[in-house]
Parts: structure tokens; sequence; C-alpha cells
């Protein structure tokens, strides 16, 4: 069966978001349901995110032929599918820490390498990249939506049961053949030795440990605040709902944001980005009545979108082989390895704290508005 390349991308992006709805809002509440307690659920979250910063890192740059993305895509989403059914064969620690690793380290690089094939396709035809990665964040809300009602309709293991159903239509999709493949030969990039990458870490290590405290406060966020909320008293459906809303409030950010900050620098975006994620950290640790729970998710928007499009804004304005470099070490730094670490100090934390650890998270936040880089990136 032939499918349209622009549907083909589209429907790859939405199988992907609304797969990973499902696995970053409830992956704590399904491996509570099969008995581990907090600080184990860190440990095995912390893991798979250490995974996710190694595949990405390590596995994406390994495709430099445009021509064999769909293939990577394919044997990725093969490898995805056979470790989210190891999932279902035993629950025992060790058994879940490999499942964990192996899952995360395949699952990860499917969406820098279908940017890479999306960037590949605009070359050769006709598509709005906006109009079809916008599948994906759509499908994100559909996914964590759906899986809190069905958990609140059936028990914990439908959130297993969705995953596995969500991975299959995603191989399924990418079976399929595109109308255009991608053309291309393999990039060549400059070469960048140790000297390279250590002048540019120097000169952004600022901008580095600010978006790293910024993203890296959202690890409670990911890992517990579906159990957290559910131990405050609202159904599966509810958190759905939550989490839903906060990808609402980062499309709508997405979506305006170059009418809303064009005249922002990244240092002013970050700051905006701190402040705004003090008060929602300082909000979920203070109460969990509903009301202020829906301003907290609003503020995701700031907390995440803002920093991000911070980032960018920082990142795009390097010169040649610099942009892909800090861009690599953004990714897996403060998207990876930095909400890895935090995520298992949250596990330990939420352990002890409840819903304390929210105010820890407001204070790793606030660090940040100290360190945000002083001058801009090379022009």
């Amino acid at each position: 069966m032939v499918l349209h390349s622009t549907r083909w991308l589209a429907l790859s992006y939405f199988t992907y978001f609304f797969s990973y709805g499902i696995f970053l809002p409830f992956w704590s509440l399904w491996l509570k349901g099969v008995g581990l307690p907090p600080e184990t659920i860190g440990l095995l979250l912390g893991s798979g995110l250490i995974a996710r910063f190694l595949g990405s890192l390590l596995l994406a740059p390994r495709v430099k032929d445009p021509a064999r993305l769909v293939f990577a895509l394919r044997v990725l989403a093969m490898l995805t599918l056979l470790f989210a059914v190891g999932f279902w064969l035993g629950h025992a620690t060790a058994w879940l820490l490999l499942v964990m690793v192996g899952f995360n380290l395949f699952f990860s690089p499917l969406v820098p390498l279908t940017d890479a094939l999306a960037g590949t396709w605009q070359r050769q035809i006709t598509m709005d990249y906006g109009r079809v990665r916008l599948w994906g964040s759509l499908a994100f809300v559909i996914g964590s939506a759906l899986t809190g009602k069905l958990v609140s309709l059936f028990d914990a293991q439908a959130i297993l049961a969705l995953l596995t159903i969500g991975i299959a239509s995603m191989l399924i999709g990418m079976l399929l053949r595109p109308s255009v493949m991608p053309q291309g030969e393999a990039r060549v990039q400059e070469a960048a030795g140790w000297q390279a990458w250590r002048r540019l870490i120097g000169e952004s290590w600022r901008f580095l440990a600010c978006v790293s405290l910024l993203q890296g406060a959202h690890a409670a966020y990911y890992g517990f605040s579906a159990i957290y909320w559910q131990g405050a008293g609202y159904s599966a459906s509810v958190v759905g709902y939550l989490w839903s809303l906060g990808v609402v409030a980062e499309i709508v950010i997405f979506a305006l944001s170059k009418k809303l900050f064009s005249r922002l620098s990244a240092r002013d975006l970050l700051l905006i980005s701190g402040v705004l994620g003090i008060i929602r950290w300082s909000l979920m640790g203070w109460t969990t009545a509903l009301p202020w729970l829906i301003v907290a998710q609003i503020l995701h928007c700031g907390s995440f979108t803002i920093c991000h499009l911070a980032a960018m804004r920082y990142i795009s304005a390097r010169q040649g082989g610099e942009v892909i470099r800090l861009q690599a070490v953004y990714s897996a730094v403060a998207m990876g390895g930095g909400i890895a670490v935090m995520t298992m100090f949250a596990g330990y934390l939420y352990q002890h704290l409840q819903g304390g650890v929210f105010w820890v998270m407001a204070l790793v936040a606030l660090p940040a508005l100290v360190l945000r880089p002083k001058v801009a990136a090379r022009a």
C-alpha cells in the first residue's frame, strides 16, 4: 500500500506521540500498579531517561544517508515494539530495568530521525512542516486523555495494553510505502575535534546550566504527578485531562511564539520561563485543589515551552557547525541527562516528602535566574 509522503509523515508523528502521551504521564502509575515503591520507580524512570539520552546521542547520528531514513525508522519501531512486549513477560525489578533501558534506547531516536526525514522531504516535495507536526501534539493530547479514561474504567494494566497497541500501530504505519522515497547521499559535516567541543561548552556553560535546571525541574512532574494527584483523590481520567491541558497550552504558545516573543532575547525568555516555572512548582507543592492545578498546568507553556523557545533562539545564533554541536549537547544534557538525574532524586524525595518534592523543584529552578547567559550567542 502506498501513502502520500506527507500523510505518511503525519501518521508517523501521530502514532509516536500518541504512544508517548500514554508512556510519559502514566508509566509511573503502571509501575506502581505492579507493586513497586517510589524509590524503585524513580530508579527505573531515571534509567529509562538515561537510555533516551544515549539513544538520541549515539543512534540517531549513525544514519547519515537520508535515503536510509525510512528503513532506520522501521527497524527502530520494530525493536521498540519487541521491548514493549517485554513488559508483559515479567515484573521483577531487574527485568523491568533491562526492558526500560531497551525500550527507551530505541524509542527516543524516532523523533530526531523523523524530523530529519521531514527536512529531506521539504527539499523534495511541497510540504507544510508545521501542519504535519501538529498531528503529533494533537495525538499526545488524545493519548493521555484516552489512557486516563481507560484506567478509570479498568485498572493500570490498560496503560500497557494501550501502549502496546500504539507502538504496533506506529510500526504498521511505517511499513507502508511513502509515495516519494527520500533521496540523498551521506552528509559530510565539518570536523569537530575536542578543542572545538571544549570551546563551545566553555562559551555556553551558563546557557547549558540554566536550561538544564529549568528542564530538570520537570522531573517530579513527569515521574510522579500522576501518582500524587491520584493519591489526592483524582481519577485517572482527570489526571489525563490535566496532562492534556498542559500540552494544549504548549501548542498555543508554539503557534503564537512569533507574534509574542519576536522582540525578546533568549536571556529575556529564560527569565520569563524561570519565574513561571517557580510559580508553577510552588503551586503544585502548595495545593492539590483542582482550580489551582488547572492554573499550574496552563503554566506548562512557561516552564517548558518558553524555555525551549529560548534555547532554540540561543542555539540558532551560533555559526555553521556550532549550531549542530550545541543542539546535540542541549538535547543530550538538558532534555535527557539532566532530567534523568533529577528523576532519580525525585523518586527518593517523593518517598519522604510526597507533594513537598515540588517545592524542591521550585528551588532547583531558582538558580537558573542568575545563571542566564549574560550575552547573546555570537550573531
